[in-house]
């Protein structure tokens, strides 16, 4: 039976045998190829929801990869809690420029804190939040027969730490780890009403991209402490699959990942993904983990052709990019990232 690219990945969301694994890109898949294809004003695409339906759907549209996804930055929640953020050019990435937060980690003040405690209902109505929950309404409805719809959110203590600062939030998680939960249990009512509302929206799976919980970041011993109560909230949705991603080098953290009771986990290149597969039990659901910058942008379609068929081979259950699609990604690559998958 010939299965629909939505009816591939749910089975694969099941752990369902399948013939082959779905090819997908849960996370930022938009590249400077498509925004030329369909002629979009990129900085206009973030928020614009008709341009970011259009622009979500290319992955799928243009070279065959079985998921449609929005949207394509970290910083549509960091502006609702008031920071400025440039939109960025044609070929560069939304940024963060500035904060109205700042925290001491010695004295636990926290600048602007009552700002944090915006009402849920005001977080999602307006600005780039409402922009992404009607992209995804859209999706639904243009693409949500054939393909799963994949919404993407910033995880709270990537969001909280970039808010705050880096350097408050670190020291912070050393000196006072209960204070960061306190700052962070602000935002939470905003993120959970936010990934609800994405998933009626109809959503089929969220992505939570955590980066700020790598053991790049954070010692793998806090994750339980500090990320774990936090990301439960999030992975508990009703009606949509959910997705933790983390990025950098996270195979010491898997075991703990996978207790936080998502759905499915997306994980980077820097874990291999033999190793990957056998960190995790039989029941969890691997993204990835194909690299970025290397093969997807900087290498040759057959360096991402062998690489492709290396995450199938590991046993990967979804295969994805294992973090964001740089924007300079070249068409051949994500064609032959596809092929290889599929067998085309």
């Amino acid at each position: 039976m010939t299965l629909s690219p939505k009816e591939r990945v749910i089975a694969a969301m099941e752990k369902e045998e399948l013939d082959r694994p779905p090819v997908s890109i849960f996370t930022q898949s938009s590249t400077c190829a498509q925004i030329e294809h369909y002629g979009i004003s990129y900085p206009e695409a973030h928020k614009n929801p008709t341009l970011m339906t259009k622009l979500a759907s290319a992955q799928a549209d243009i070279y065959g990869f079985e998921s449609v996804r929005a949207p394509f930055c970290l910083t549509a929640e960091l502006e609702r809690f008031g920071c400025q953020v440039d939109l960025g050019t044609q070929n560069s990435s939304p940024v963060m420029r500035k904060t109205p937060f700042s925290f001491d980690p010695y004295s636990g003040e926290c600048v602007n804190e009552e700002m944090l405690d915006m009402e849920p209902s005001e977080f999602i109505s307006s600005g780039r939040t409402a922009v992404v929950i009607e992209a995804v309404k859209s999706l639904s409805k243009t693409h949500g027969i054939m393909y799963p719809v994949i919404a993407g959110i910033t995880g709270p203590l990537t969001a909280l730490a970039q808010m705050i600062g880096m350097e408050g939030f670190v020291m912070g998680m050393m000196i006072c780890p209960e204070r960061i939960n306190g700052l962070t249990a602000h935002i939470m009512p905003c993120f959970c009403e936010y990934v609800q509302t994405l998933s009626d929206a109809g959503a089929d799976a969220i992505l939570i991209a955590e980066g700020l919980a790598s053991p790049d970041m954070m010692d793998p011993s806090m994750f339980e402490k500090i990320a774990a109560p936090h990301l439960e909230c999030l992975t508990s949705v009703k009606d949509a699959y959910s997705v933790l991603h983390i990025c950098g080098s996270a195979l010491s953290i898997l075991n703990k990942m996978e207790t936080v009771g998502a759905t499915a986990l997306s994980i980077e290149s820097a874990v291999d993904p033999y190793e990957s597969v056998g960190a995790v039990s039989s029941k969890t659901v691997l993204i990835g983990n194909m690299g970025t910058v290397f093969p997807l942008m900087t290498g040759t379609p057959l360096e991402v052709s062998y690489a492709a068929k290396k995450c199938v081979d590991a046993g990967f259950d979804i295969i994805a990019p294992g973090c964001g699609v740089p924007l300079q990604t070249p068409d051949e690559n994500l064609y032959a990232m596809v092929s290889a998958v599929r067998n085309d």
